[in-house]
Order: C-alpha cells, then sequence, then structure tokens
C-alpha cells in the first residue's frame, strides 16, 4: 500500500479579508492581531514556518475540519501578515513540526476519527506512514499535543 504523503496548508486566500480590517472590525470575528514574541511559538498555518520576533501574526478562530460529521472541528490558529502558501513536496515535513509534541488524527472516508495517538515530530513521518498502511484511513490532520491547534491536513501522495 502506498504510505507517501504530502502536507497541505490552510489557503491563503482563506483569510484574504480579514488582512485589511481593522482591530474593532477583527474583535467582532473573535480575531485579532498579535506581535510574536518568541520563536518557537507563533507557527503559520498557510506557511507552515515559524513567525519572526516582532512579525505582526493573525491570531483567528478556523474551522480545519469543516465536514457533516460529529468531528467537525475550529480552533485558534496563527497566520503570518505577509505569509506566503507553503507547497511541500512529497513527504517533507515542515520545521513547526519537527520538535514539537504532535497528536495526529486519522479519518476515514466518512470523516469519522478511526485513530488518533501523541507523538514527537521527529517520529511524525513514521506515524503517518503506519496509519497510511491501513485501507480506513483517508486523510489525516496533525495538532499541537500540548494546546490542540490544528497544524495542517496530510494526504496520501
Amino acid at each position: 500500500m502506498n504510505t507517501n504523503f504530502r502536507m497541505k496548508a490552510i489557503e491563503k486566500r482563506a483569510f484574504s479579508e480579514l488582512m485589511n480590517l481593522s482591530s474593532q472590525e477583527l474583535e467582532k470575528l473573535n480575531a485579532s492581531w498579535v506581535i510574536a514574541d518568541a520563536k518557537p511559538g507563533y507557527p503559520c498555518r498557510v506557511s507552515l514556518k515559524e513567525a519572526e520576533i516582532g512579525e505582526r501574526v493573525l491570531l483567528v478562530p478556523f474551522r480545519h475540519h469543516d465536514v457533516d460529521s460529529p468531528y467537525r472541528a475550529s480552533g485558534p490558529i496563527y497566520v503570518r501578515e505577509h505569509a506566503e502558501q507553503a507547497e511541500l513536496d512529497v513527504n517533507e515535513i515542515p520545521e513547526i513540526l519537527t520538535a514539537r509534541l504532535l497528536s495526529i488524527r486519522a479519518y476515514n472516508h466518512q470523516h469519522f476519527m478511526v485513530h488518533a495517538e501523541i507523538l514527537q515530530g521527529a517520529e511524525l513521518a513514521n506515524g503517518i506512514r503506519q496509519q497510511f498502511l491501513k485501507a480506513e484511513v483517508s486523510y489525516i490532520q496533525i495538532h499541537n499535543a500540548n494546546r490542540g491547534c490544528f497544524n495542517c491536513s496530510v494526504y496520501r501522495a
């Protein structure tokens, strides 16, 4: 069975309208601009890179699992103000994931979770491949284990 994978960042265009809103308009959407004061600490879900200290990032609630299933989910994410869309190669793992404790959540074609586990970022590639050995797994979502924030989705390549 093919266990090659491709990680997919959130599309930049999902945030294009938010980038030009005032602080007051963002507040009505439960979003706000913050300045990164540590690195790591502000992982961008569009570029899949850490924000630099002093960089402006948008903290915004985002429905990362927008499906017709009991597993529909949303949560807070960061988006760098001038993020470039991440385009990762097959089996490439972005640096923002390699040093974090992660939660991987595997879903079937009906968007039901069929497996979940916690692992170190250094073990991520193996963890993904082990899940894709199971025919029932359609895709995987990766979250930070400690705060639970969504990072990216993973699909068979």
